[in-house]
Protein backbone atom coordinates (compact mmCIF):
# COMPACT_ATOMS: atom_id res chain seq x y z
CA UNK A 1 0.00 0.00 0.00
CA UNK A 2 1.43 2.95 -0.98
CA UNK A 3 0.63 6.07 0.94
CA UNK A 4 1.37 10.25 1.29
CA UNK A 5 3.64 11.33 3.51
CA UNK A 6 2.28 12.60 6.53
CA UNK A 7 4.17 15.84 8.22
CA UNK A 8 5.51 15.84 11.55
CA UNK A 9 2.88 17.99 14.17
CA UNK A 10 4.59 20.85 16.09
CA UNK A 11 3.70 20.91 19.42
CA UNK A 12 3.82 24.13 21.86
CA UNK A 13 4.14 24.73 25.89
CA UNK A 14 2.73 27.85 27.65
CA UNK A 15 5.36 27.92 30.34
CA UNK A 16 8.07 25.36 31.42
CA UNK A 17 5.91 24.05 33.97
CA UNK A 18 3.82 22.05 31.48
CA UNK A 19 7.20 20.51 30.47
CA UNK A 20 6.61 18.22 33.09
CA UNK A 21 3.45 15.62 33.80
CA UNK A 22 3.02 14.97 37.62
CA UNK A 23 1.29 11.58 37.76
CA UNK A 24 0.94 9.52 41.22
CA UNK A 25 4.00 11.04 42.84
CA UNK A 26 6.40 10.92 39.57
CA UNK A 27 6.80 13.52 37.42
CA UNK A 28 7.32 12.50 33.46
CA UNK A 29 8.86 14.72 30.68
CA UNK A 30 7.12 14.36 27.29
CA UNK A 31 9.78 13.61 24.48
CA UNK A 32 9.18 15.47 21.37
CA UNK A 33 10.87 13.51 18.84
CA UNK A 34 8.54 10.97 19.81
CA UNK A 35 5.28 12.74 19.24
CA UNK A 36 4.49 12.17 22.48
CA UNK A 37 0.96 13.82 23.96
CA UNK A 38 -1.05 12.26 26.73
CA UNK A 39 -5.20 11.70 26.51
CA UNK A 40 -6.28 13.35 29.71
CA UNK A 41 -10.03 13.62 29.08
CA UNK A 42 -11.04 10.31 29.95
CA UNK A 43 -14.65 10.99 28.31
CA UNK A 44 -13.68 9.53 25.40
CA UNK A 45 -12.41 6.25 26.60
CA UNK A 46 -15.45 4.56 26.75
CA UNK A 47 -16.14 5.43 22.78
CA UNK A 48 -12.87 3.66 21.90
CA UNK A 49 -13.98 0.55 24.04
CA UNK A 50 -17.30 0.37 22.74
CA UNK A 51 -15.76 0.71 19.17
CA UNK A 52 -13.36 -1.82 19.45
CA UNK A 53 -16.04 -3.85 20.73
CA UNK A 54 -13.72 -5.15 23.96
CA UNK A 55 -14.63 -7.62 25.85
CA UNK A 56 -13.52 -10.37 28.28
CA UNK A 57 -13.03 -12.37 25.33
CA UNK A 58 -10.67 -10.40 23.51
CA UNK A 59 -6.47 -10.14 23.47
CA UNK A 60 -5.80 -6.34 22.34
CA UNK A 61 -2.82 -4.92 21.32
CA UNK A 62 -2.07 -1.45 22.66
CA UNK A 63 0.44 0.81 20.81
CA UNK A 64 2.10 3.42 22.74
CA UNK A 65 0.31 3.20 26.05
CA UNK A 66 1.67 6.19 27.11
CA UNK A 67 0.93 7.32 30.95
CA UNK A 68 -1.73 3.87 31.21
CA UNK A 69 -5.23 6.12 30.42
CA UNK A 70 -6.42 3.85 27.97
CA UNK A 71 -4.68 0.97 29.53
CA UNK A 72 -6.06 1.00 32.51
CA UNK A 73 -9.90 1.23 30.56
CA UNK A 74 -9.07 -1.54 28.01
CA UNK A 75 -8.01 -3.50 31.40
CA UNK A 76 -11.77 -2.93 33.17
CA UNK A 77 -13.20 -4.38 30.32
CA UNK A 78 -11.51 -7.54 31.36
CA UNK A 79 -9.42 -8.10 27.89
CA UNK A 80 -6.03 -9.09 27.87
CA UNK A 81 -3.53 -6.28 26.71
CA UNK A 82 -0.45 -6.13 25.48
CA UNK A 83 1.19 -3.20 25.12
CA UNK A 84 3.90 -1.21 23.06
CA UNK A 85 5.67 1.00 24.49
CA UNK A 86 9.05 2.86 23.41
CA UNK A 87 9.81 4.83 25.87
CA UNK A 88 11.84 3.37 28.30
CA UNK A 89 10.66 5.74 31.06
CA UNK A 90 7.17 5.18 30.26
CA UNK A 91 7.48 1.22 30.21
CA UNK A 92 9.14 1.47 34.11
CA UNK A 93 6.22 3.64 34.85
CA UNK A 94 3.57 1.36 33.16
CA UNK A 95 4.83 -2.05 34.91
CA UNK A 96 4.64 -0.05 38.62
CA UNK A 97 1.20 1.26 38.22
CA UNK A 98 0.10 -2.17 36.81
CA UNK A 99 2.44 -4.32 38.46
CA UNK A 100 -0.56 -6.46 40.24
CA UNK A 101 -2.28 -6.80 37.33
CA UNK A 102 -2.31 -10.42 35.42
CA UNK A 103 -4.05 -9.18 32.49
CA UNK A 104 -1.36 -6.78 31.05
CA UNK A 105 2.29 -7.58 29.31
CA UNK A 106 4.13 -4.41 29.21
CA UNK A 107 6.71 -4.83 25.81
CA UNK A 108 9.93 -2.32 25.95
CA UNK A 109 9.64 -1.86 21.49
CA UNK A 110 9.03 0.14 18.89
CA UNK A 111 5.64 -0.84 16.90
CA UNK A 112 7.20 -0.61 13.74
CA UNK A 113 9.69 -3.30 14.92
CA UNK A 114 6.85 -5.26 16.33
CA UNK A 115 4.45 -5.78 12.88
CA UNK A 116 7.95 -5.87 10.90
CA UNK A 117 7.50 -9.55 9.77
CA UNK A 118 9.80 -11.64 11.37
CA UNK A 119 9.82 -9.46 14.45
CA UNK A 120 5.50 -10.49 14.89
CA UNK A 121 6.66 -13.75 13.99
CA UNK A 122 9.32 -14.56 15.87
CA UNK A 123 8.95 -12.45 19.01
CA UNK A 124 8.74 -14.46 22.12
CA UNK A 125 6.09 -12.27 24.21
CA UNK A 126 3.99 -11.87 21.48
CA UNK A 127 4.75 -14.78 18.89
CA UNK A 128 3.13 -15.48 15.25
CA UNK A 129 0.01 -17.53 17.49
CA UNK A 130 -1.74 -14.12 17.32
CA UNK A 131 -4.26 -14.26 15.07
CA UNK A 132 -7.41 -13.80 16.83
CA UNK A 133 -6.62 -9.95 18.36
CA UNK A 134 -7.72 -6.23 17.92
CA UNK A 135 -5.66 -3.26 17.96
CA UNK A 136 -5.97 0.49 19.49
CA UNK A 137 -3.77 2.72 20.23
CA UNK A 138 -3.04 6.68 20.53
CA UNK A 139 -0.60 7.17 18.18
CA UNK A 140 1.98 9.98 16.87
CA UNK A 141 0.77 11.88 13.99
CA UNK A 142 4.02 11.36 11.83
CA UNK A 143 3.54 7.62 11.83
CA UNK A 144 -0.13 7.20 10.83
CA UNK A 145 -0.11 6.02 7.31
CA UNK A 146 3.02 3.99 7.86
CA UNK A 147 1.36 2.05 10.67
CA UNK A 148 -1.94 1.90 9.26
CA UNK A 149 -0.29 -0.06 6.29
CA UNK A 150 1.91 -2.40 8.78
CA UNK A 151 -1.75 -3.44 10.42
CA UNK A 152 -3.59 -3.64 7.39
CA UNK A 153 -0.68 -5.95 5.79
CA UNK A 154 0.47 -8.41 8.09
CA UNK A 155 -0.86 -11.98 7.57
CA UNK A 156 -2.88 -12.38 10.51
CA UNK A 157 -5.04 -9.20 10.49
CA UNK A 158 -6.20 -7.70 13.55
CA UNK A 159 -10.50 -7.87 13.74
CA UNK A 160 -10.48 -4.54 14.93
CA UNK A 161 -8.37 -1.33 14.37
CA UNK A 162 -9.44 1.61 16.61
CA UNK A 163 -7.04 4.13 16.45
CA UNK A 164 -6.53 8.20 17.71
CA UNK A 165 -5.21 10.17 14.62
CA UNK A 166 -4.75 13.75 13.04
CA UNK A 167 -8.47 14.42 12.26
CA UNK A 168 -7.56 15.92 8.77
CA UNK A 169 -5.95 12.43 8.44
CA UNK A 170 -8.87 10.98 9.17
CA UNK A 171 -11.39 12.80 6.94
CA UNK A 172 -8.88 11.65 4.18
CA UNK A 173 -8.88 7.92 5.10
CA UNK A 174 -12.98 8.12 4.83
CA UNK A 175 -13.57 10.04 1.80
CA UNK A 176 -15.60 9.37 -1.22
CA UNK A 177 -16.22 10.50 -4.35
CA UNK A 178 -15.13 13.70 -5.42
CA UNK A 179 -13.07 14.20 -2.82
CA UNK A 180 -11.36 10.57 -3.00
CA UNK A 181 -7.09 10.19 -2.42
CA UNK A 182 -4.30 7.89 -2.49
CA UNK A 183 -4.18 7.51 1.15
CA UNK A 184 -8.19 7.01 1.00
CA UNK A 185 -8.52 4.11 -2.01
CA UNK A 186 -5.36 2.74 -0.25
CA UNK A 187 -6.88 1.98 2.96
CA UNK A 188 -10.28 1.23 1.78
CA UNK A 189 -8.68 -1.15 -0.30
CA UNK A 190 -7.85 -3.43 2.60
CA UNK A 191 -10.05 -1.91 5.33
CA UNK A 192 -13.52 -0.56 5.80
CA UNK A 193 -12.75 2.68 7.35
CA UNK A 194 -15.23 4.65 9.55
CA UNK A 195 -14.67 8.08 12.02
CA UNK A 196 -16.09 7.12 15.41
CA UNK A 197 -16.15 10.57 17.80
CA UNK A 198 -13.33 14.09 16.68
CA UNK A 199 -11.65 14.97 19.99
CA UNK A 200 -10.46 18.56 20.00
CA UNK A 201 -6.90 19.37 20.70
CA UNK A 202 -7.39 20.31 24.30
CA UNK A 203 -8.46 16.88 25.15
CA UNK A 204 -4.29 16.35 25.07
CA UNK A 205 -1.25 16.84 27.55
CA UNK A 206 0.64 18.74 25.72
CA UNK A 207 -1.76 20.14 23.61
CA UNK A 208 -1.05 19.76 20.10
CA UNK A 209 -1.90 22.28 17.43
CA UNK A 210 -4.56 20.50 15.72
CA UNK A 211 -7.78 18.06 16.61
CA UNK A 212 -7.44 14.37 16.60
CA UNK A 213 -10.41 11.93 15.60
CA UNK A 214 -11.14 8.14 16.41
CA UNK A 215 -11.32 5.66 13.15
CA UNK A 216 -12.29 2.29 13.24
CA UNK A 217 -11.02 0.32 10.50
CA UNK A 218 -12.37 -3.31 10.12
CA UNK A 219 -10.06 -5.37 7.89
CA UNK A 220 -11.76 -6.88 4.61
CA UNK A 221 -11.45 -10.29 3.60
CA UNK A 222 -8.98 -11.45 1.03
CA UNK A 223 -12.00 -12.98 -1.01
CA UNK A 224 -13.40 -9.26 -1.06
CA UNK A 225 -9.99 -7.79 -2.16
CA UNK A 226 -9.30 -10.24 -4.33
CA UNK A 227 -11.94 -9.63 -6.74
CA UNK A 228 -9.42 -7.67 -8.71
CA UNK A 229 -9.70 -8.25 -12.15
CA UNK A 230 -6.65 -10.07 -13.81
CA UNK A 231 -5.75 -9.86 -17.19
CA UNK A 232 -6.72 -12.03 -20.50
CA UNK A 233 -3.78 -14.02 -19.75
CA UNK A 234 -4.13 -14.69 -16.40
CA UNK A 235 -1.53 -12.42 -14.98
CA UNK A 236 -1.17 -8.85 -14.06
CA UNK A 237 0.96 -7.22 -16.09
CA UNK A 238 4.90 -7.68 -15.79
CA UNK A 239 5.99 -4.19 -16.74
CA UNK A 240 3.96 -2.74 -13.45
CA UNK A 241 6.43 -2.04 -10.18
CA UNK A 242 5.80 -3.15 -7.23
CA UNK A 243 3.74 -0.82 -5.11
CA UNK A 244 2.22 -2.91 -2.17
CA UNK A 245 2.81 -5.75 -1.07
CA UNK A 246 2.06 -7.73 2.11
CA UNK A 247 4.96 -8.45 4.85
CA UNK A 248 3.86 -12.34 4.39
CA UNK A 249 3.98 -14.40 0.86
CA UNK A 250 0.79 -14.79 -0.50
CA UNK A 251 -0.25 -16.20 -3.42
CA UNK A 252 1.82 -15.44 -6.62
CA UNK A 253 -1.66 -14.32 -8.44
CA UNK A 254 -3.10 -12.37 -5.99
CA UNK A 255 0.12 -10.78 -5.04
CA UNK A 256 0.84 -9.49 -8.85
CA UNK A 257 -2.90 -8.44 -9.29
CA UNK A 258 -2.65 -6.27 -5.85
CA UNK A 259 0.41 -4.99 -7.55
CA UNK A 260 -1.43 -3.58 -10.46
CA UNK A 261 -4.14 -2.22 -8.51
CA UNK A 262 -2.04 -0.14 -6.81
CA UNK A 263 0.23 0.80 -9.77
CA UNK A 264 -2.63 2.12 -11.41
CA UNK A 265 -4.04 4.77 -8.53
CA UNK A 266 -0.84 5.91 -8.01
CA UNK A 267 -0.26 6.72 -11.84
CA UNK A 268 -3.91 8.37 -11.27
CA UNK A 269 -3.18 10.34 -8.49
CA UNK A 270 0.05 11.62 -9.58
CA UNK A 271 -1.01 14.72 -10.51
CA UNK A 272 -4.38 15.48 -9.02
CA UNK A 273 -5.33 18.42 -10.75
CA UNK A 274 -4.36 16.59 -14.08
CA UNK A 275 -7.10 14.73 -16.00
CA UNK A 276 -7.08 11.17 -15.32
CA UNK A 277 -6.36 10.00 -18.94
CA UNK A 278 -3.22 12.15 -18.73
CA UNK A 279 -2.13 10.99 -15.78
CA UNK A 280 -2.41 7.26 -16.91
CA UNK A 281 -1.22 7.88 -20.36
CA UNK A 282 2.27 9.37 -19.17
CA UNK A 283 2.36 7.24 -16.59
CA UNK A 284 1.22 3.48 -17.94
CA UNK A 285 2.78 4.31 -21.58
CA UNK A 286 -0.72 4.05 -22.84
CA UNK A 287 -1.97 5.98 -25.86
CA UNK A 288 -4.77 8.08 -25.16
CA UNK A 289 -6.78 6.93 -28.78
CA UNK A 290 -7.15 3.41 -26.76
CA UNK A 291 -8.14 4.91 -22.81
CA UNK A 292 -10.42 7.14 -24.38
CA UNK A 293 -12.00 4.06 -25.61
CA UNK A 294 -11.88 2.25 -22.49
CA UNK A 295 -13.59 5.45 -20.86
CA UNK A 296 -16.02 5.68 -23.42
CA UNK A 297 -16.70 1.60 -22.43
CA UNK A 298 -17.38 2.24 -19.12
CA UNK A 299 -18.99 5.23 -19.15
CA UNK A 300 -16.39 7.64 -18.23
CA UNK A 301 -16.09 11.05 -19.09
CA UNK A 302 -12.77 11.58 -20.39
CA UNK A 303 -12.75 15.15 -18.34
CA UNK A 304 -12.71 13.12 -14.96
CA UNK A 305 -9.98 13.43 -12.30
CA UNK A 306 -9.03 10.24 -9.96
CA UNK A 307 -10.81 12.25 -7.02
CA UNK A 308 -14.07 11.39 -8.58
CA UNK A 309 -13.52 7.48 -8.85
CA UNK A 310 -14.66 5.36 -6.29
CA UNK A 311 -13.09 2.17 -4.88
CA UNK A 312 -15.77 0.10 -7.46
CA UNK A 313 -14.84 2.96 -10.34
CA UNK A 314 -10.80 1.20 -9.88
CA UNK A 315 -11.78 -1.90 -10.47
CA UNK A 316 -13.67 -1.63 -13.60
CA UNK A 317 -10.78 0.39 -15.01
CA UNK A 318 -8.35 -2.18 -14.06
CA UNK A 319 -10.12 -4.72 -15.87
CA UNK A 320 -10.01 -2.78 -18.71
CA UNK A 321 -6.52 -1.92 -18.65
CA UNK A 322 -5.11 -5.02 -17.87
CA UNK A 323 -5.65 -6.24 -21.74
CA UNK A 324 -3.41 -3.08 -23.05
CA UNK A 325 -0.66 -3.95 -20.76
CA UNK A 326 2.43 -6.38 -21.86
Amino acid sequence: MSTPHLENTNYHFKSRKERYFPSEGSTLKPKKRLGQVFLKNKAFLSKIIKAGEISSKDTVLEIGPGKGVLTEALLRAKAKVMAIEKDPQLVDFLKEKFKTNKNLTIIEADIRDVLNSKQFSCHSRISGNLKNYKVVGNIPYYLTSHLIQLLLELKHKPEIIVLMIQKEVAQRIVAQPPKMNLLAVSVQFFAKPEIIASIPKSAFWPQPKVDSAIIKLTPLPVIARSEIPRSHSGQAPQSLPVIASETWPCPPELQRRRESFFQVIKAGFSHPRKLLISNLSQSLKIPKNQLQEIFQKINFPLNIRAQNLSLEDWKNLIKQLLPFSK
